[in-house]
C-alpha cells in the first residue's frame, strides 16, 4: 500500500515517497538496473520458447500458440519507455543469434582470389583459343628457332596437324545437307557470292590503295586478302544464328557447302589476287592441297559413310577431339611466327596495330552492307537475314590457317599473312554475341508484323 499511495501522491503532485532520494539517483544506476531487468526478462523469455520448441514435434498445436505468444512478446519488448537502454546481443541458450551467425558464415563473399580464378576460368573457356594464340606468339617472339627448326615443323605441322584438322572436318561434314541448296537456291548463291567475291575483291582494292599510299605494309595487306578469300566458319555460325533466332538449316548448309566449295576455290582466289610469286609453284600448291586437304576430307568421309564404330568413338570422345583439333591449330599458329619471328619481317608493331584497326572497320563495314543487302533481297524473311548476316561475313579459322600453311609453307611471311586472320575471327564471335539478343528481338517482331499481315489478308478475302 505504501508504493500505491506513493505513485499516487506523484501523479496528483500532492506530496514525495519517503525514498524519493534514492529513485533519483544516478541516470547510470536507472540505466543498469533497467538493463538487468530486461536481460533477465530476455532470457527467461528465450529458456521458455526455447522448451516450447523442444515440444513442438509431440504437438503441433502447442507450437502454433507458443509462436503467436512469442510474437507478441516481441512486439510487446518494442514499445519501451523513452529513456530506456535497449540491450542487444543478449541470448539465451540455443538463441537466434546462433542461427543468424551460421547463416552469415555460409554467405560470406569467397576470397578475392578464388573469384579472379572462377572469372578466369570462365573467360578461359570462352576464349581459350585467343587466349592460346596470344601465348604462343610471345613464346615464339622469345625464342623462334624452337618451333622453326627443332620441332620440325615441316612434318608436325604442316603434314600431321593439317591432316589430322581435315579428317575431322571430313567426319563432320554431312553431305545429306547439300540436297537442301534447291530449296533456298536464291538465298545459298547470294551467301557464297558475298563471302567469296565481294567481301574478298573489297578487301584486296582496300589493301592495296593503303600500300599504294605508304600507309600498310605490303606482306599485311597480302594477309588481309588472304583471309578475305577463305569460306565461312561452321561452328560459330551456327551458334550465332541459333541464339540470334535466324535459321539454323540455312546455316547448316551454307557452312558446310562453303568450306567444302572453299577447298578449291579459296587457293585459286588467293593465287589469282596476288599472283604467281617466286616462293609458290602451281603445280606443288594443288599437289599439297590435294594430299593434305582434299584427300583427308575424303577419308574422313568415307569413314563417316562406311564405318560406325569409328563415328561412334569420335561422337564419344568429341570434346577431346574438338581439343586435339584447337591444339593442332595453335600448334601450325606457332610455328608459323616462329619461322617469321626468325626470317624477319617487313612489317612493324604500330602497323600491326593499325591492321587491327583496320579489319574491325572492315567487319563492321561488310556486316552493315550485308544486312542492307538482305533486307532489300529478302524483305519479307527475317530468319533468313540474319543466318546472312553471319554468312556473308565470317571467315574460318579452322580452315583458313591450314589453308595458308599449305600454300605458303616456304613463305617466311606466313605468319604475317596468317595474323588479319586471327583478328577477324575473335572479332566476329564478339559483334556477334554483342547483336545476338537485338537480333533475335528483330525475328520476333517482324514476325508477329508478317503474321499480323497475313491474317488481315486472309480476313479481307473471307
Amino acid at each position: 500500500m505504501d508504493g500505491t499511495e506513493e505513485r499516487t501522491n506523484l501523479k496528483a503532485g500532492t506530496g514525495r515517497p519517503s525514498n524519493f532520494g534514492s529513485l533519483v539517483g544516478s541516470e547510470e544506476d536507472m540505466k543498469s538496473n533497467r538493463t538487468d531487468e530486461f536481460a533477465a526478462e530476455d532470457s527467461k523469455d528465450l529458456l521458455d520458447q526455447t522448451e516450447t520448441a523442444d515440444d513442438s514435434s509431440d504437438s503441433p498445436d502447442e507450437n502454433k500458440d507458443s509462436a503467436g505468444k512469442a510474437g507478441a512478446g516481441a512486439s510487446a519488448q518494442v514499445s519501451l519507455p523513452t529513456d530506456s537502454v535497449v540491450v542487444t546481443g543478449v541470448e539465451g541458450p540455443g538463441g537466434g543469434n546462433e542461427t543468424n551467425n551460421e547463416g552469415d558464415t555460409d554467405e560470406q563473399p569467397k576470397p578475392l582470389y578464388s573469384r579472379l580464378w572462377s572469372r578466369w576460368c570462365k573467360f578461359y573457356n570462352a576464349n581459350s583459343f585467343l587466349v592460346l594464340v596470344l601465348v604462343v606468339i610471345l613464346v615464339a617472339y622469345a625464342y623462334p628457332p624452337l618451333g622453326a627448326i627443332y620441332l620440325a615443323p615441316q612434318i608436325t605441322a604442316t603434314w600431321i596437324a593439317v591432316m589430322f584438322i581435315f579428317i575431322m572436318a571430313g567426319l563432320g561434314l554431312k553431305t545429306e545437307e547439300f540436297s537442301k541448296a534447291f530449296q533456298r537456291l536464291r538465298f545459298n548463291i547470294f551467301v557464297q557470292i558475298f563471302n567469296f567475291l565481294v567481301v574478298s575483291a573489297g578487301v584486296y582494292g582496300f589493301s592495296r590503295f593503303l600500300v599504294s599510299v605508304g600507309v600498310l605494309a605490303q606482306s599485311l595487306a597480302d594477309g588481309m586478302t588472304i583471309c578475305a578469300c577463305l569460306p565461312l566458319t561452321v561452328n560459330m555460325v551456327m551458334v550465332l544464328t541459333k541464339s540470334s533466332g535466324g535459321d539454323e538449316a540455312a546455316a547448316v548448309f551454307n557452312a558446310a557447302f562453303g568450306n567444302m566449295v572453299g577447298v578449291f576455290l579459296s587457293p585459286a582466289l588467293i593465287l589469282g589476287y596476288l599472283g604467281v610469286k617466286g616462293e609458290v609453284n602451281m603445280g606443288t600448291v594443288f599437289f599439297k592441297l590435294g594430299m593434305r586437304v582434299v584427300l583427308p576430307i575424303f577419308i574422313g568421309q568415307v569413314l563417316q559413310k562406311t564405318s560406325k564404330t569409328v563415328v561412334a568413338f569420335v561422337k564419344k570422345y568429341k570434346k577431346y577431339f574438338k581439343t586435339l583439333q584447337e591444339y593442332c591449330l595453335v600448334f601450325i599458329v606457332y610455328t608459323v611466327f616462329c619461322k617469321t619471328f626468325l626470317e624477319g619481317s617487313d612489317a612493324q608493331v604500330g602497323n600491326i596495330f593499325l591492321m587491327i584497326a583496320l579489319q574491325g572497320f572492315l567487319l563492321c563495314a561488310y556486316m552493315i552492307l550485308a544486312w542492307f543487302a538482305l533486307s532489300l533481297v529478302f524483305h519479307n524473311e527475317p530468319k533468313l537475314r540474319v543466318m546472312g548476316l553471319f554468312g556473308c561475313t565470317h571467315k574460318t579459322v579452322a580452315m583458313g590457317v591450314p589453308l595458308i600453311n599449305a600454300i605458303y609453307e616456304d613463305n617466311p611471311l606466313v605468319g604475317l599473312y596468317t595474323l588479319p586472320l586471327l583478328i577477324w575471327h575473335p572479332m566476329q564471335l564478339v559483334l556477334g554475341s554483342a547483336i545476338a539478343p537485338k537480333l533475335s528481338a528483330f525475328v520476333a517482331r517482324e514476325e508477329e508484323r508478317l503474321a499480323s499481315r497475313e491474317k488481315e489478308k486472309n480476313n479481307d478475302t473471307e
